[in-house]
């Protein structure tokens, strides 16, 4: 049985991505530092008879990120997939953020990424495995009020080709998927109808991702299916990107 381990799986993108694993037959370590909601969703799929382990880490701590990898280890014997989807999504124009919110952003949203590779980076070389790095639309272009959000996603975009050019001779793959605006219980509570109306107006598809649509993709980039693809951002989008160049205004 494969295994995938899946951080910031607590919730959203990433419990959807675990579940999609889940469904194609894989054991999941699922990994947050959100305990409590960890382990409530942890035991729902083990009720079920789902092969789940609750890893509670903060992906930004060394030391802690090294016995989250050791964990799984022990408890599945090998990782097949790795998929850094923890984030943080902190946003604040630029005036108002002072070094220590930086910092915070960056920390999970940048060294978690490559301190969880670094980490799972042997067990990877033995199963010829992949990772998946979730970066952002906000990585491919900027906006307002991320400063340090956007910054720390296009890191990632190019973290992802540093990996994927070292760690290649090795069979490893590693690839980035940038999610545009999805349809998440925070984004419904956070979005009012304006805000909801302009993305629509600006998105080709004229509508939200799910959170669903995002783990087909990543499932796809960690399976066999892809055994030739690496280096590469995907842009999971409905086409947001497409539309940087031209005012939404001038379309209609």
């Amino acid at each position: 049985m494969r295994t995938a381990l899946v951080t910031g799986a607590a919730r959203g993108i990433g419990l959807a991505t675990a579940d999609r694993f889940l469904a194609d037959g894989w054991a999941v370590a699922l990994l947050d530092r959100d305990r409590e909601e960890l382990e409530r969703v942890s035991a729902e799929r083990t009720a079920g008879g789902a092969p789940v382990r609750a890893v509670h880490c903060d992906v930004s701590d060394p030391e802690q990120v090294t016995a989250a990898v050791t964990g799984t280890l022990e408890g599945f014997g090998g990782i097949d997939a790795l998929v850094n989807n923890a984030g943080v999504a902190d946003f604040g124009p630029i005036e108002a953020t002072d070094f220590g919110r930086w910092r915070r952003v960056m920390e999970t949203n940048l060294d978690g990424v490559f301190l969880m590779t670094q980490a799972a980076t042997p067990a990877l070389k033995a199963s010829r495995g992949a990772v998946v790095n979730i970066a952002s639309i906000s990585g491919l272009r900027a906006s307002t009020l991320r400063v340090a959000y956007g910054t720390s996603k296009a890191a990632v975009i190019q973290l992802t080709l540093q990996q994927a050019v070292e760690l290649g001779e090795y069979g490893i793959r590693v690839n980035c998927v940038a999610p545009g605006p999805v349809k998440t219980k925070l984004s419904v509570a956070v979005h009012s109808p304006a805000i909801i109306a302009a993305y629509h107006d600006a998105i080709p598809l004229n509508r939200y991702g799910s959170e669903q649509e995002l783990a087909e993709v990543i499932h796809f980039l960690c399976s066999d299916r892809a055994s030739y693809v690496t280096g590469q951002t995907i842009a999971v989008d409905g086409g947001f990107e497409a539309t940087g160049i031209g005012l939404p205004a001038l379309r209609n």
